[in-house]
């Protein structure tokens, strides 16, 4: 009995910590190292002692296994509610940077919903080049090697660093070590604590007037396509290209052909990254030999591969020399099981929203139009 009280005074002041940590979100930056310290040895401190002390006590009493386990239930749904409410942006990872759990703090933060995040590599919200060094430190943390701390870059917001704090934890009913990742805007950030994406929800014009500005450019292809040259199939690609780089894509890449194709336009900011991507042999690029092959379009948000559209001449990973956030890969057929005319692909680098599903089927429409040019005699 002295130990149940003198378990449920610990765990009251706990909570009252909690509470003042909470409380302790408006201090100035400056002072934010500090209550990190403290929200991490809170956390620490539940998982080390109050779940196996509680356990302790479940398995000392006789008798009380059915209020035992209503009771346990209350503790983990306590602990589960600690870690959601906590003022700072926090995420549990596995020793593969797979996400476990993410608080409402971290959603607001990485402009990520949780139920999206769980079950996939927290290093996909990263900054290409940062993703190997995350990984790494993630891995030594769950090996058991200390607590690490590492500046990383959002994908939808590179200019702001990052400082991630990681400490590995062993919860009483994991069988291996799992990583806490903190997120903090870095202290030398120009703007200071911002949220990577804006949290207010987004407003129905907005969503109109991106719908204008799809049918805007859906319009701009016909027209293009309807004034390109007849029996020219690499002009007409050339004229789509062009209608759909900056206004849509922050890169245009065209190859022509099916089994044997051959690279005719690619558009983009960077012109040694251009001619450096204009030499790739299409068939080296995974992405484009499958829509190529299969006639199916492809879209993907944060690529998690790099090697997803093959390495350009000198060597690099397009993915990472282009900066790709996300990309559509759309074959150019008129119809099912007709032949393949060619492939394009897009890319939309950081600081852009990612294609949209409306934005896919936009293309895949236009797609169309663009193998009906093609064909034409």
């Amino acid at each position: 009995m002295a130990q149940t009280e003198e378990f449920g005074e610990e765990l009251a002041d706990f909570v009252r910590r909690v509470a003042e940590l909470k409380a302790a979100r408006s201090v100035p930056t400056d002072e934010l190292p500090a209550v990190l310290d403290a929200a991490l040895f809170e956390l620490d401190h539940a998982v080390r002692e109050l779940l196996p002390g509680y356990e302790r006590l479940n398995a000392g009493s006789a008798g009380g296994a059915g209020r035992s386990g209503t009771a346990d239930r209350q503790e983990q749904q306590l602990l589960r509610a600690v870690f959601q409410r906590l003022p700072l942006p926090v995420a549990l990872v596995d020793r593969e940077s797979v996400v476990r759990r993410l608080n409402f703090a971290a959603t607001t933060f990485t402009g990520v919903r949780a139920g999206y995040a769980a079950g996939r590599p927290l290093t996909g919200l990263l900054a290409h080049a940062d993703r190997v060094a995350f990984r790494s430190q993630v891995a030594a943390v769950a090996r058991g090697e200390g607590d690490r701390g590492l500046t990383v870059h959002l994908q939808q917001s590179p200019q702001t660093p990052v400082r991630t704090t990681l400490t590995g934890l062993r919860p009483g009913n994991e069988p291996r070590t799992t990583v806490l990742v903190v997120l903090q805007p870095a202290d030398d950030s120009p703007a200071g604590p911002s949220p990577a994406r804006p949290t207010a929800p987004v407003p129905d014009l907005a969503e109109t007037t991106r719908h204008t500005a799809l049918m805007d450019l859906v319009d701009l292809m016909a027209r293009e396509l309807l004034a390109a040259p007849a029996g020219d199939a690499a002009e007409v690609l050339r004229r789509a290209a062009r209608t759909l780089y900056g206004r849509f894509a922050d890169w245009v890449v065209a190859d022509k052909g099916a089994a044997r194709m051959e690279r005719t336009t690619v558009l983009g900011a960077d012109d040694e990254a251009v001619r450096d991507i204009a030499a790739q042999d299409p068939a080296d690029s995974p992405l484009v030999v499958e829509a190529a092959r299969g006639g199916a379009p492809a879209l993907l948000v944060r690529p998690e591969d790099p090697q997803a559209l093959g390495e350009d001449a000198s060597g690099a990973p397009v993915v990472v020399r282009a900066d790709v956030t996300s990309l559509l890969c759309v074959p150019l057929v008129t119809a099912s099981g007709e032949p393949v005319q060619g492939v394009l692909t897009l890319c939309r680098s950081a600081g852009r929203l990612a294609f949209s599903m409306a934005e896919a089927k936009a293309l895949d429409v236009m797609s169309r139009h663009i193998a009906l040019a093609m064909r034409r005699p």
